[in-house]
Formats: structure tokens, sequence, C-alpha cells
């Protein structure tokens, strides 16, 4: 099978685990906004849920990852399983005893956490103090989503992308259940979510481990510390925690600003941010993870040619998804609130207002993708330096732009400026990539992006005169609200397919053969 394949079919897989799991997010949003709303305790709570959240996408999903992934392939490809087994079991020692360090001190020092990250809290004493109980409860989560982190590296290398991925739905059907079933127990209802998270982590490792065992990676401890290649994936981690997660670390400056501003704007961006990572979750992020262990091999051989054209392809199939995904977003934004959040504590306003902030997430959709794709090819290379100083200027960017708009926009203000510094850290990551590999096929990336923008408009439009069908200011009416919705992202994609294979899209084609040859297998199955 050639690597575009294995590529291809590696992001179908992850795909698919990942919608379900963020179909669950979505179930578990519905379920937080209609019992909790928006306001003091689910502030505190998403507050709280962001610290250990933000260190999972920095160390375990972003520098770990990043950092281990290419070590292993390395020791995989060119040392054989055995010793890859040895690396393995250092690398699970070594982050058992760092993590478990973590976490205590997380807990130990969570007032002097809480007070750094959300000084807006410090004028009400009841929300601060929720905060630090929270954070204290959830501060654990780190190190079992570490270590499913790992599991996940090691799994993916062998080209086993599903459990990785599906991992999350036992965090959020976690979540659910604690929320529904425990919200009572607590003198404030909120805790029992803060529950959910931790039991949702413990479940998360659990699953990954029989899974390891059967592909040959029983972890066990093993003590050598002066393992050659765990003194390169530290310091590949150092760098690569800023360099992949600066899109998180404005996430987090975004809250701690929002905390300055009225009540309820900290749940506006999380709802927000949920609901624009939903297409991220999905496509772009399996994308990445997919490409990740492919650009790994391929540079560990030596092989910069095969390199170059799987990332061409995997910067080409993320536009072709991003970019209708920013437009329907920009449309559909403020129906989905109505949608999916209406109801008890959840009101129109509220949804208006999460509204606002996902449209101008939505704006910069398509460059934060890019930067998942692209980052990991300089880590592919063993080039911590670039992605670091392109993230250093990403953040400064954020930082300004967000000082200047949260006055004008609000809260939307710092959604935008989320966007602006993607698309400074894109344009930085490409500029210096091609300075270090050459052009990877910059002119059919252009044509790709505008065939997509194209085949975009008239879905857009389609879009749009669809959902003025349903009343979205009403609460209730589930039914005509997601049958609405439902037809309009339905006839939207159809429609931009159709649109993208009239435009000569080669990704619309690939996608289309596909469904045609997987319908033909249904249909003379037995």
């Amino acid at each position: 099978m050639s690597e575009k394949k294995h590529i291809a079919r590696a992001a179908g897989v992850l795909g698919a685990a990942t919608m379900l799991s963020r179909i669950m997010g979505m179930v578990r949003d519905m379920v937080v906004s209609h019992l909790f709303g928006a306001g003091l305790y689910t502030d505190a709570f998403f507050a709280a849920f962001q610290i250990p959240n933000m260190l999972r996408r920095f160390f375990a999903e972003g520098a770990l990852t990043s950092a281990f992934v290419p070590t292993f392939s390395e020791w995989y490809t060119n040392k054989g399983p055995d010793e890859a087994r040895d690396l393995a079991n250092v690398c699970f020692t070594v982050l058992t005893i760092v993590m478990a360090a973590i976490t205590l001190v997380g807990i130990v020092f969570s007032p002097q956490i809480i007070a750094v990250m959300f000084p807006g809290f410090a004028t009400n004493p009841e929300k601060v103090s929720m905060t630090i109980m929270m954070n204290r409860l959830m501060f654990p989560y780190i190190f079992f989503v570490s270590m499913v982190a790992l599991c996940m590296g090691i799994l993916n290398t062998v080209r086993h992308f599903f459990t990785p991925a599906v991992s999350t739905v036992f965090l959020n059907a976690s979540m659910i259940v604690c929320a529904l079933t425990l919200h009572q127990r607590f003198r404030v209802p909120i805790v029992a979510l803060a529950v959910g998270v931790l039991v949702g982590g413990v479940l998360q490792l659990l699953l990954q481990l029989p899974v390891l065992y059967r592909k040959g990676f029983a972890l066990r401890p093993n003590f050598d510390f002066k393992h050659p290649a765990v003194r390169r994936i530290g310091l590949l981690m150092g760098p690569s925690i800023f360099g992949v997660g600066v899109y998180y670390l404005n996430i987090t400056v975004g809250s701690i600003l929002a905390s300055l501003l009225a009540q309820g704007s900290v749940s506006y961006l999380y709802y927000a941010q949920r609901l624009f990572e939903f297409p991220q979750g999905i496509f772009t992020v399996s994308v990445a993870q997919a490409v990740l262990p492919s650009m790994s091999r391929q540079a560990a051989a030596g092989d910069l040619e095969a390199l170059k054209e799987s990332l061409g392809y995997g910067v080409r199939l993320t536009l072709f998804i991003t970019v209708p995904a920013m437009v329907g977003l920009l449309i559909c934004a403020t129906p989905i609130f109505s949608l999916l959040f209406m109801g008890g504590a959840f009101d129109y306003a509220k949804a208006a207002n999460c509204g606002v902030a996902l449209s101008y997430y939505s704006l910069g959709i398509c460059f934060v993708a890019l930067v998942r794709v692209l980052v990991p090819a300089f880590y592919a290379l063993k080039d911590t330096k670039t992605p670091v100083f392109c993230a250093f200027i990403a953040f400064l960017l954020n930082f300004l732009f967000s000082v200047i708009l949260m006055r004008p926009l609000l809260h939307g203000g710092l959604a935008f400026a989320s966007s602006l510094s993607a698309v400074g850290n894109m344009g930085l990551l490409v500029y210096y990539l091609r300075q270090k590999i050459g052009p990877f096929g910059g002119r059919d990336i252009v044509r790709s992006a505008s065939k997509a923008l194209a085949a975009s408009v008239p879905m857009g439009a389609v879009v749009y005169f669809v959902l003025q069908l349903a009343d979205w200011t009403r609460a209730g009416e589930k039914v005509i609200k997601g049958g609405v919705l439902g037809g309009a992202i339905g006839a939207g994609m159809v429609l931009f397919l159709i649109c993208a294979h009239v435009f000569g899209s080669e990704e619309a084609r690939d996608v289309l053969g596909t469904l045609k040859r997987k319908l033909g297998r249904s249909a003379s199955g037995p």
C-alpha cells in the first residue's frame, strides 16, 4: 500500500473514531449547558478544567507526541521491535515519575496557579474557592492522559490508530453519567462534572493497556535512564511544548483576559471553542496524526522527496476539509447553539454570545489546521528551534490583538485575536519550511484551496437560505431545528462535493471514488 493510501486510511480511521468522540462531547456539553448554564459555577469549572486540559495539550498530546513518535519510529524502523520495546518501557518509567511529581505540585499550589491565571476572579471569593477545589480534584487527570499519550505514540507507530482516538469517548461518557447521577449529591452540583473528569482519565488509560499487550508492548518499569533515546526525546520535548502548544496557550490567554470581562465570558469562549474543535478534531487532527508517523519514517530513511509528498498531500487534504468548514461555521454558528444548548439555564442571549465567539474562531480554522500539519514536519526533521520561534511570534501577536480587540469586541475580540495569531504562525512556518526542504507542492496547494473556496460559495448560499426556515430565537422545537440544520448541512455537503468535482478537485474525486467503492461493496454484500 502506498504512503498516501496509508495516510488517507489512517486519517479515515482516526476521523471515524474521533467523530464518535466528538458527538459524545457535544452530548456532554448539551447536558452541562442544560444543567448548569453559563455563570459563576460554570466559569469556575471551565477555568479549573482548563489547567490540566492545557497541560494535556502541551505535554501529552503536544510535546510528548511530537518528540516521542519521531524518535520511537526511528528506533522501531532501524533497530527493530525489541529495542523499541525497551525504549517504550524506559519512557513509561520516566513519564510516570515526572507526571506524578507535576500532579503533586499542581494540587499543592492550586491557589497560586488560579491567582495567576484568572486574576479577574479575585473579586469573587466564592468563585476563587470553587475553582481551586475543582482544580485540585481534576489535576490527576494530566497524569492519566499523559500515559494515554505515550500509548498512543506506540500504537500509532505500529499503525494502530482507532483505540487511542476513541478513548475520549470514555471521558465524555464518564462526565455525562456523573453529571446526571451525582449533581444532586454535592452542595455545588457542577462538582459532579469534576469527578467525571477524574474517572474518565482512569478509564482512558485502562482501555489502552490490553491493546498494547496484544501488539507486544506490555509496559513495565525500566530504570535505564541513560538510554540514548531518552535524552533525545527530552531535548525535543522542551521546545516543542511551546511550538505545538502555542494555539492552546493563546486560548488560555483568552480565558485569562475573559475573566476580566462580564460574567459568563469564560463560558462563552469555552462552548465556542468546543464546537470549533469539532471539525478540527474529526478531520484536521486526524490528518496530522496520520501523517506524522509517515513523515517520521521517511525522515529516518533520508527520503526527503517522499516526506515532501506526504506533507503536501496532508496540507491539500486539510484545506479541502477546512475551507468549507469555515464557511459553514460562519453561517451556522448561532443556529448550532440554539439547537444544541438552548433550554434550561441556557437562553438565546447566551446562544448568540457563543455564536459570536464561534464566528470569530471560525475565521482562523484553516490556519490553525495548517499549523497542526506543518509543525510535525519540523519535528520529523529533528528541528525544534524554528517552530518555537514561530510560536513565540504568534503568541506575541495573540496577546497584542487580544488587548486591542477585547474592549470593542468583548469576548469576540479574544476569539478573533486567536485567529489572527494563527495566520501569522502559519505564514512563518511555511516560509521557514520552504527554506529548509524547498517547495512542497505550493502551486498544487493553492490550486486545491481555490477550488475548495469556489465550491464553498454556492454551498454557503444554500445553507443560509435553508436556515431561514426555522426560528432560532425560540427555545425548544428541537425536531424542527434539527431537521432544518441537518438538511442545510447535508445539502451543503452534497453541493460542495458536486461543485468541487465539477471544478476538477482531485480531493473531491478521491472522496467520491471512495464512497462509490464502499456503496458498491455494500450492494454486493450478503
